[in-house]
């Protein structure tokens, strides 16, 4: 059997697609998580590019792996660096959803059109018509441009809005709690090598501290001394 290298390609995006999200599951540490998750963007976009969605790839790329990513880090300032186990039966509920979601997407695979078919909806229809009009009132040749800053020009200004809001919305919470520009590395690790040298501690944190008389014994003293006297 002969597969072209397009398939190949796909098949491997593929591949490294359900490796990097099986890592996701399984890692703790949370710094990890986010840098698998800008992983798997760019894997994403690269499968997209190879299905000519070039403008899905673009953003997937900018807002997937750029801008997320640098949101997550700052977000990351206000949690720990570790997550915590989750019991086994709290994971059975979003196993469930995620099982049945997948189940009916395979469902929907047979109604889906051929690959490249140009009766398909995408190609005809209303996309017929995008791509005739773009010729005479756009004037450029690319339509996937033409459609997003011209026809869809508001949907694409709102989405860059949303993006926007985010990334305020997380440099805001990182400086209404005193956190901004605070926030310093503390190593938590032991020294476990040999002859390590012990740290140095505070002379006055050794001394010995007074300790307080009681009022009886004050009194005793008092005594004490009027005797002699």
């Amino acid at each position: 059997m002969h597969f072209s290298p397009i398939f190949i390609l796909d098949f491997g995006l593929m591949a490294m697609l359900l490796v990097v999200a099986f890592a996701v599951v399984r890692i703790r540490s949370l710094f990890a998580i986010v840098m698998l998750q800008g992983v798997y963007s760019l894997l994403s976009a690269a499968w997209f590019v190879s299905l000519d969605a070039v403008d899905v790839a673009f953003t997937e790329a900018a807002v997937g792996a750029g801008i997320s990513t640098v949101l997550m880090l700052g977000a990351m300032l206000l949690t720990d660096r570790q997550a915590k186990p989750i019991p086994v039966h709290q994971k059975m509920g979003p196993f469930l959803v995620v099982v049945v979601a997948g189940l009916a997407m395979f469902y929907a695979i047979g109604d889906m059109p051929a690959y490249g078919d140009a009766l398909s909806p995408a190609n005809a229809y209303i996309g017929a018509e995008y791509i005739e009009a773009t010729k005479r009132e756009i004037f450029i040749p690319n339509v996937v441009t033409a459609v997003l800053a011209s026809y869809r020009g508001y949907d694409t200004f709102g989405e860059t809005v949303v993006i926007f809001m985010a990334g305020l919305g997380v440099l805001l919470l990182l400086g209404l709690n005193g956190n901004a520009g605070k926030w310093r590395a503390k190593p938590n690790g032991h020294n476990i090598g040999e002859g390590a040298p012990t740290p140095a501690r505070n002379p006055v944190e050794n001394e010995p501290k007074p300790v307080a008389k009681s009022t009886k014994a004050k009194r005793t003293a008092k005594k004490t001394v009027g005797v002699k006297s």
